[in-house]
């Protein structure tokens, strides 16, 4: 036959006439052809024409053998060269681009996963570990670039091409010569971050004045339930926005209500103007992800301040991770009073201890609450691990805020370690004159009369001047 016929010839036929003659086997492949066609039998000499063909030689069947059904197949296994990259060309067309933007997050494969929340979503787009070593990135990166939409078999967008690093081009991030996080020197904190805003919150002031908190400070909020630990969050993450624009605020809520989450991602978009960052995973999540999402977002600031950046976490709860890691982890074996892992607390002492002040450019503050007084042996054995990890510590009262006195704080317990580094010399003395002043009066009375003598005074100045004057 001619055109687009193809002709099977049979071989010779055997001299004994008796068994069948041998025979050719025509076995076509599917490329695109229309399925409603029909195989032809060999005894009309021809068949389809089809884009490819294998032939096999058998001697098992007579020569008017039928060929085999060749209805188009779903098997992905049997699609031909041409047909594949015509469908990978219709992928990477531009209507199935998309710019995407994401936290890298490494796997233990060597590729990553850029995530444009903290957590896992249907946006995810995937990075081959190719590109990883090539442009030598690390974990919390900030990428930009082009990413085509997954295919059927396929979990992830795809990432084609690198466009922005950390705010960078990719020019630009090769000539700059990105330091260690661990390799940095780490100082006590010696620059005061001013949260004194107004006459209010009282919260802010009382901070500055008892216990304040410097760039690299590890700050550790003691809060009983009901006490006002959330409000007060709310209110240094206000402080901080407004009187140092300079460094970036990050909230990483751990296990927290959805309304709460809610709550404060409005409150930190509202006062950085969307410059600011939460990182949140609820209750209801695997403790897994609970995880995943806080070390996320460590390794994030991480890499922001090995840029030279002041970053500054607001952790709720320390207690909390570390009750997603006593569930998470494997367990070693030993089991610590209230049923807790002691491999499970290396983790997030890991978290909390990232935070220093360093003698280059750059430091990460943390402050973390822990929870007391819940009755569970466990949050009480978090809370005494975590006692002497920190440089500050606030310790909230709950007798005090049973009796409606807000910022219900401690004063005599709440302090900061070598607090000469943040304050000048003259307020220094004025604030050890106050100390003296409060620990004249009974426990009950000094947070009371502190908050009554500061709702007198217009700024903390003013108030520290009415010390001296008698």
């Amino acid at each position: 036959m001619q055109n687009n016929n193809l002709k099977v010839t049979s071989a010779k036929s055997a001299k004994n006439t008796d068994s069948p003659a041998p025979t050719t086997r025509v076995i076509r492949r599917r490329v695109g052809l229309n399925g409603s066609e029909k195989n032809k039998s060999e005894k009309n000499g021809s068949v389809p024409a089809v884009s490819s063909v294998q032939v096999l030689s058998t001697n098992s069947k007579p020569e008017n053998t039928k060929l085999e059904n060749t209805k188009p197949s779903d098997n992905k296994s049997t699609i031909s060269k041409p047909f594949a990259e015509d469908q990978q060309a219709a992928f990477a067309s531009k209507e199935h681009e998309a710019s995407v933007s994401g936290i890298l997050d490494n796997s233990k494969d060597g590729h990553g996963v850029l995530r444009p929340g903290f957590s896992e979503s249907e946006n995810d787009a995937y990075i081959a570990s190719s590109q990883i070593r090539r442009l030598k990135l690390r974990p919390g990166d900030l990428i930009t670039g082009q990413a085509r939409q997954p295919k059927d078999n396929e979990r992830y967008w795809g990432l084609l091409r690198v466009d922005e690093i950390n705010g960078h081009s990719v020019e630009e991030y090769r000539q700059l010569n990105r330091k260690n996080f661990l390799s940095l020197t780490p100082v006590f904190p010696d620059k005061h971050i001013k949260l004194e805003i107004d006459v209010e919150p009282l919260s802010l002031r009382l901070i500055d004045l008892i216990a304040p908190i410097g760039k690299g400070q590890r700050s550790l909020i003691v809060s009983p339930p009901k006490a006002g630990k959330t409000t007060i969050l709310k209110d240094i993450a206000l402080g901080v926005a407004t009187n140092n624009p300079d460094i970036h605020l990050m909230a990483v809520l751990v296990g927290e209500r959805p309304e709460e989450v809610t709550d404060i991602r409005r409150h930190i978009e509202k006062i950085t103007k969307g410059k600011g960052e939460v990182a949140a995973s609820n209750f209801d999540e695997s403790a897994q992800n609970q995880c995943r999402v806080a070390e996320l977002a460590l390794e994030r600031a991480k890499r922001l301040v090995e840029e030279g950046r002041d970053v500054l976490i607001l952790l709720d709860s320390i207690t909390r991770l570390a009750r997603a890691y006593n569930l998470a982890m494997p367990t070693s074996g030993r089991t610590l009073s209230g049923g807790f892992d002691p491999a499970a607390l290396f983790p997030p002492k890991k978290f909390f201890g990232a935070a220093r002040n360093f003698e280059v450019p750059g430091s990460l503050t943390i402050i973390g609450t822990a929870l007391v007084d819940t009755g569970s042996r466990m949050d009480d054995l978090v809370y005494e691990e975590f006692k002497g990890t920190g440089n500050q510590e606030l310790h909230l009262d709950r007798s005090l805020a049973e009796r409606r006195i807000y910022p219900a704080i401690d004063v005599q317990r709440s302090g900061t370690r070598r607090d000469d580094l943040l304050i000048d010399p003259v307020t220094y003395q004025s604030i050890i004159t106050l100390h003296r002043m409060l620990d004249m009066l009974g426990k009950d009375e000094r947070t009371s009369t502190l908050i009554d003598k500061l709702q007198k005074s217009k700024s903390n100045k003013d108030f520290l001047a009415s010390l001296k004057n008698g």
